[in-house]
């Protein structure tokens, strides 16, 4: 398993963009107006949000950092910046999405644990770094393998940073060997974010609205390693006052697991009637879902010019390229742990001519 070990200076905050909703100062964590979201293909790293357990770290000498490989291995070995820069470098466009994103909207049906989220814990960029199948295959674990010799499964890594919730213990996650191993998988080891260098036994795991604090067993549960099909509407706040006329809607659409978005849908009338948004990725090359010139692990960013009259809904969901469509009522989805919420996006807007 990876670890990071390395000189950390907690005494000094790293600089943060004044415009950061911060939902929590300690540990720090903070969205971005949903309005610097549809601004972007690509999210500037000031405008990414910012899900911490612990305490940030200040790094000076990012190269007196090593990750030691160890386990269930018949190799173990210590490696620095400079031995994974010397892999092949690979540049990945990739969503990043905290599961409890849009976590307020699910409070609002029953309450629920967690940071309270609005609709920006979510960010697409550019990381570029070492697959993590050639730096594994440095201690011996060669490409597609789904158990080493000595009986490991999974990849699981471990942080430098210290958790409260964690009992002063480090932050760990994990996923399938198979995974980690296989080129396909874009599995990276990232060093880079926009050309910059820079626990999962009991959490994050997805329950049925009937179950609750008095009667959860964590272990019926897998961790959740992917993400269902999800769009947002970052035009609009809730709630706008326009005039009436024509209406700009636009937003971002994301599925997990590579999947492309198939269709993204818009309605003016609280879900009664649709019209279709037009979707995109790279300036000048159309969006096709699945197609190879698109970015099959990020988000894809959508568009409507709709009509409205009169104070209304604006209602967004999107469907991914294997036919998942997002479900309609948050109710349907609610869960103790407020994560995957999932559901039809809603934006109140008021029309008037007064004070506009």
């Amino acid at each position: 398993m990876p670890g990071v070990t390395g000189p950390s200076d907690y005494s000094r905050e790293p600089p943060r963009h004044p415009s950061l909703k911060i939902n929590a100062k300690e540990p720090f964590n903070a969205e971005p107006p949903r309005s610097a979201l549809g601004a972007a293909y690509v999210t500037p790293v000031e405008f990414f949000y910012k899900r911490n357990h612990g305490p940030i770290p200040v790094v000076d000498d990012v190269h007196s950092y090593s990750v030691s490989i160890t386990g269930l291995i018949e190799n173990p070995k210590q490696l620095f910046l400079n031995d994974i820069r010397a892999l092949p470098k690979y540049n990945v466009t990739a969503t990043l999405q905290c599961a409890g994103n849009r976590r307020t909207a699910m409070s609002q049906t029953r309450t629920v644990k967690g940071v309270g989220w609005d609709v920006s814990a979510i960010g697409n960029a550019v990381w570029g770094g070492a697959k993590l199948a050639d730096v594994l295959e440095l201690v011996g674990i060669s490409k597609l393998t789904g158990a080493t010799k000595s009986g490991g499964k999974h990849v699981e890594f471990v942080s430098v940073d210290r958790c409260k919730e964690e009992n002063g213990g480090p932050y760990k996650a994990s996923i399938p060997l198979i995974q980690a191993t296989s080129p396909e998988a874009d599995v990276l080891l990232a060093y880079e974010m926009n050309g910059e260098g820079f626990f999962m036994q009991k959490d994050y795991k997805m329950f049925p609205p009937s179950v609750n604090w008095d009667n959860i067993n964590w272990s019926t549960r897998r961790p959740q390693m992917d993400f269902p099909v999800q769009c947002v509407i970052c035009s609009l706040e809730d709630v706008n006052a326009i005039k009436p006329g024509k209406v700009k809607v636009s937003g971002y659409a994301a599925s997990g697991g590579g999947r492309g978005i198939e269709r993204v849908d818009v309605s003016v009338d609280g879900g009664n009637t649709w019209v279709e948004a037009s979707r995109h990725q790279k300036t000048g090359i159309p969006y096709i879902a699945e197609a190879t010139c698109s970015d099959k692990w990020a988000w894809v960013l959508f568009e409507a010019l709709v009509d409205v009259q009169q104070s209304t809904q604006i209602v967004a969901k999107a469907v991914d390229s294997a036919a998942n469509v997002q479900p309609e009522k948050v109710e349907d989805i609610w869960n103790l742990r407020g994560i995957l919420n999932t559901s039809w996006h809603r934006v109140q807007v008021r029309v008037g001519h007064s004070n506009l």
